[in-house]
């Protein structure tokens, strides 16, 4: 009787841990999917508001040096001072380039621990 009772409560156990483990990787699935995911829009919009601010910036580039070299009647100078610009700018990003990192790294984490 009592081993009868063991072995119904054994088997129910184990049922149950059958349904958590499926349960478990089910969840699982649904978490990777979420991170992959975010991951991929993330870097589709980033693709695309990147590739339509690099377009705005060479038009714009272009723009200014001919107005900086109409104004000092030198074009060649127009282009020379905006180029310069982009080299102090890209001296300054690369100083302040761990000041990226923090915010990079928490954006991120929200797609891997944000709950579902």
């Amino acid at each position: 009787m009592v081993f009868q009772e063991l072995k119904h409560h054994l088997k129910e156990a184990d049922g149950h841990v059958k349904s958590y483990l499926d349960h478990s990787e089910e969840y699982f699935k649904l978490k990777v999917f979420k991170i992959y995911m975010g991951v991929v829009t993330m870097v589709a919009k980033s693709l695309i508001i990147g590739f339509v601010v690099l377009l705005a910036s060479i038009l714009l580039s272009i723009a200014a040096s001919y107005w900086i070299g109409d104004v000092l009647d030198n074009d060649i100078m127009g282009f020379l001072l905006v180029g310069l610009f982009y080299v102090f700018l890209a001296i300054f990003l690369y100083v302040f380039r761990e000041r990226l990192t923090v915010p990079l790294l928490k954006k991120c984490s929200e797609f891997y621990f944000d709950d579902l």
